[in-house]
Parts: structure tokens; C-alpha cells; sequence
């Protein structure tokens, strides 16, 4: 019988430029990894957290990793069974690569592992979003489902969980920088206007469902053309220093499209092949660097498998 796992749940972009809290996709890396194992005392404990500065709460109720694995087996019916909880926090914290995402997806996935559970990840889907829940307050899988299930992932409905995972092209990879800026959530969302001229709507659903549709057929030029977003980005570029210089390098660079990470500070570029991504990342880093802006970088193949266990003990 299996004593202890660990899993490695990865960072996510949200949004892709068209589809914001709807559309998100993996990266290999960075990721959190949750480490799980029964104990002899009743109930869910966090025992250890590691590389949060002590930022996190060991309280179940209010973590967002310990929350989604008490979610979880409670819908399961064993809520009194013993397990400690580690958390390793092996991301940045406000980076806008769903750093909460990664640890509620990481936990479902150890407690799933713990106990050998034949639940499929789309039936711990709502516990980990539950669980990230905590952390901004929002009911929104944008994040959460690409870090459980890898790859693309579409949200039909966030109140219903209606999730659909969608293709990767061969050779389709990511060169994402993070700037180790402030950008909060809550002041990304509160500066989007409530109005949305038909025009706009418009335009921004015609690149969505091309951009989708580019995914099914693997047609990059489509996928160039459609990567454009004319809602959210225009609104929120303020708030990144350098974006548009950074977007611009990206492009004259063949990025295939450039744009924020979720609610930001990060900036991710879609390209056509590991190497034109690393490629593409030196520019984007360059107007950082000259600007004395301490940032990190990460050159990345779509992650296909999400969370995954990476050591167990019997």
C-alpha cells in the first residue's frame, strides 16, 4: 500500500490573449510540488510549507492546497482520515502563472495518489477549483484545469465546470517573462470597463474561434492572425511596464502572438518551435534588463500532462 506520494502540478498561462477566464494552457515549468502521506492522527494537517517566505497559512481551511484536498475528501466521504500535507512552493507568488492554481491542482492530485483513487482528474476538477478559490476570492478554472490536466484547455461554462481540453499542435511551445512588478487581481479586474461596444465583441470572438479552430488544424499563420486582443489587453497594458516594447520585440522576432499572462505582470509569446522560443525570449529580456527591472524567464514546450506524480512510497 502506498504510504507517501509527491506531485508536481505546473504553472499556467490564463487568458491567451482571446479568451479571457476561459481559455489557459501549461508550461513545463515552474510548478509547486505537494508531497502527501497518512498520519496515525485524524483529519487533514499541513505540516510543512517551503518557499513562501511564510506567506501561507498551515490553517486547511484558509490554504488554498489544503482547502482543495479537504474538499476532496469530503466528496468522497473521508474527511477523517489521517494525512499530513507539504507544500513546496516553487514558483513566484503574484506572477500571474497561476502559482494557487498549481497548489490546489497539485493537492487533488496527491490525494488521489494517496489513496489510489480510480476518479478521473476532471472528477477532482471542482475541489481544486474550490480550493484555489481562496486564494482571490473568484470561482474560475482558467488556471486551475490547464495546471490538472496539461495542455489547452477551454471553459465552456466556470459555473458548471464545463471543460474542454483542446489540441497542441506539434511544436507549438511558449517564452513567457515574468517582471517582478506588483500587479494585484483585484486592480486588473476593477480596471476593465463594464461596456463592450458590439464591434469589439465582434472581432474578439472571430479571433477566439479562429484561434481554436487553428488549434484543431495545426495552422500557425491562422493562429499568427487571430492572436490579437482588442478587449482586455488594450485595457490593462498600462499596468505592465514596457509591455508594448516587450510585445513588439516578441513579434519582430516571429512570435506567432504576445500577450499577458493571466491578470500580469508576466508576458507570454507562442512560437513555432523550441528554439525560435528561445530565440524570441532574448529581446523581450534585453528591455528589462536595460531598464534595471529584475525579471525571470522560461522557455517551455506546452505542457501535455498537468499534474503528475513523481515519487511514491510504499
Amino acid at each position: 500500500m502506498i504510504q507517501e506520494v509527491r506531485v508536481f502540478a505546473p504553472a499556467s498561462v490564463a487568458n491567451v490573449a482571446v479568451g479571457y477566464d476561459i481559455l489557459g494552457f501549461a508550461i513545463e515549468k515552474p510548478g509547486d510540488e505537494i508531497v502527501a502521506r497518512f498520519s496515525d492522527t485524524p483529519g487533514l494537517r499541513i505540516v510543512s510549507i517551503t518557499g513562501d517566505n511564510g506567506r501561507l497559512p498551515y490553517e486547511v481551511e484558509k490554504n488554498t492546497a489544503g482547502y482543495a484536498a479537504q474538499r476532496l475528501l469530503a466528496q468522497w466521504g473521508k474527511a477523517e482520515l489521517g494525512i499530513e500535507l507539504e507544500i513546496h512552493k516553487k514558483m513566484p507568488f503574484g506572477s500571474g502563472l497561476g502559482s494557487s492554481a498549481a497548489s490546489a491542482a497539485g493537492a487533488v492530485m496527491a490525494i488521489k495518489s494517496l489513496l489510489g483513487s480510480s476518479a478521473t482528474k476532471m472528477q477532482c476538477m471542482r475541489a481544486a477549483v474550490e480550493g484555489e478559490q481562496k486564494a482571490d476570492g473568484a470561482f474560475h478554472a482558467d488556471n486551475v484545469a490547464p495546471s490538472l490536466l496539461g495542455g489547452f484547455t477551454l471553459i465552456r461554462s466556470n459555473k458548471a465546470l464545463d471543460i474542454i481540453s483542446l489540441p497542441v499542435p506539434n511544436d507549438l511551445c511558449a517564452a513567457v517573462i515574468y517582471p517582478k512588478v506588483e500587479v494585484l487581481t483585484k486592480s486588473a479586474r476593477d480596471i476593465l470597463s463594464p461596456q463592450l461596444s458590439l464591434t469589439t465583441c465582434i472581432a474578439q470572438t472571430g479571433n477566439l474561434a479562429a484561434f481554436i479552430s487553428s488549434l484543431y488544424t495545426g495552422d500557425f499563420e491562422l493562429m499568427a492572425r487571430s492572436l490579437q486582443d482588442v478587449w482586455i489587453e488594450p485595457q490593462r497594458a498600462s499596468l505592465i511596464p514596457y509591455f508594448k516594447e516587450v510585445q513588439e520585440a516578441a513579434k519582430a522576432n516571429h512570435a506567432l502572438g504576445c500577450s499577458i499572462s493571466g491578470a500580469g505582470p508576466s508576458i507570454f509569446a507562442l512560437c513555432r518551435g523550441i528554439s525560435q522560443a528561445e530565440k524570441c525570449i532574448e529581446p523581450m529580456r534585453a528591455i528589462f534588463q536595460k531598464a534595471g527591472i529584475p525579471h525571470q524567464t522560461y522557455v517551455s514546450a506546452i505542457n501535455q500532462t498537468g499534474a503528475t506524480l513523481i515519487n511514491k512510497t510504499n
